[in-house]
């Protein structure tokens, strides 16, 4: 008699970033299980100009993910301003309005007030929250009710496996996409040239700070009147922030806090099943619907497999699709190797 198959691994949800309607249904249409946006306010951590959701394009999203078995995320994930709660205490009740099947937040204000007004509302808390124990996250658990935590990428996998096990939340973690080199939520570098906190702002590098100026010696990225890059002609140009400027340094001129580069996890996917991982996350709510579709496309395959009896493989057709779209054209595991461990 032939030996039994070994079972399927549980197949963890993957969640997708949505910073248009546009990209919503593409990221739906291309097998994401759930999407995450925001509104066009300071309650995202993507506050950039032409992205994120007004009321109806909210309600549309809804619609569209709801008609196929998809669930639609709301992130509130920066920090109250204390002057004024107001406007995220109206998302809250905006988003139990608009039909979002759960909230993904950092702040223990808002926290507490989902969990008063708005009971039935999942709440997800945020990476920006900087939950690195299973401790803490179980605090947040029993005080505020979180069903899901999702960790910094600052974490190695044993420490993962160690968190899954003592916490009775869910985990998420990231999948792919650009990479921090401060643990989220406690990052404050650029608010020394901008005079603005990215935890309250909702971005690191508030749009009216950047400048690009031609100069004959090339074009100057300047954030908040500081100069953190000047790129050759022709040289692509990613978004300028602070951590992954360059600057001169004992006579070299290179990246001297970063380098671009953007997290892989796909040869990670087996372990982190094995472990218990309940969503796996894609970064990117600020790209462009081609790289939300494609990306939602070689993950969605890679899970399917991996969650599958058949042996798990990263395939050469998703490492090149998916190097398409990474920063700097780099792939790393970031915290999960570490080598010198």
């Amino acid at each position: 008699m032939a030996a039994d198959a070994p079972p399927a691994r549980e197949r963890p949800q993957l969640v997708c970033p949505a910073g248009s309607l546009r990209a919503l249904q593409m990221a739906v249409d291309a097998g994401a299980d759930a999407v995450y946006l925001g509104l066009k306010d300071a309650t995202n951590a993507r506050n950039f100009a032409g992205l994120n959701f007004d009321d109806a394009q909210v309600r549309e999203g809804v619609r569209y993910a709801h008609a196929r078995g998809r669930e639609v995320l709301m992130a509130l994930n920066t920090y109250v301003d204390a002057r004024d709660p107001g406007p995220w205490q109206r998302a809250v009740d905006r988003a139990a309005e608009l039909g979002a099947d759960a909230l993904i937040v950092a702040d223990i204000a808002v926290l507490a007030d989902v969990q008063r007004r708005h009971p039935q509302l999942r709440r997800h808390l945020s990476v920006q929250a900087s939950a690195t124990t299973w401790e803490a996250i179980e605090f947040y658990r029993e005080r505020y009710g979180i069903q899901r935590a999702v960790l910094p990428r600052v974490l190695t996998l044993p420490q993962v496996q160690h968190t899954i096990r003592h916490t009775r939340a869910q985990i998420e973690v990231f999948g792919f996409g650009s990479l921090c080199v401060m643990v989220e939520g406690r990052c404050a570098l650029s608010s020394y040239a901008t005079g603005q906190s990215p935890n309250t702002a909702g971005v690191c590098s508030p749009p009216a700070a950047v400048r690009w100026e031609d100069t004959p010696a090339g074009v100057e990225a300047r954030l908040g009147g500081v100069l953190i890059d000047r790129l050759a002609p022709g040289e692509p140009r990613g978004y300028p922030t602070l951590c992954k400027g360059r600057f001169v340094v004992d006579g070299e001129r290179d990246y001297a806090i970063e380098e671009p580069t953007s997290l892989n996890t796909l040869a990670l996917l087996p372990q982190l099943l094995a472990a218990g991982v309940s969503a796996i996350k894609i970064e990117g709510r600020q790209r462009s619907p081609a790289y939300v579709a494609e990306v939602t496309q070689v993950w969605r395959q890679a899970i399917d497999q991996a969650a599958s009896a058949a042996r798990y493989a990263v395939q050469p057709g998703w490492t090149a699709a998916l190097a398409r779209w990474a920063e700097g054209q780099q792939h790393t595991l970031g915290a999960y190797d570490r080598p010198w461990r």
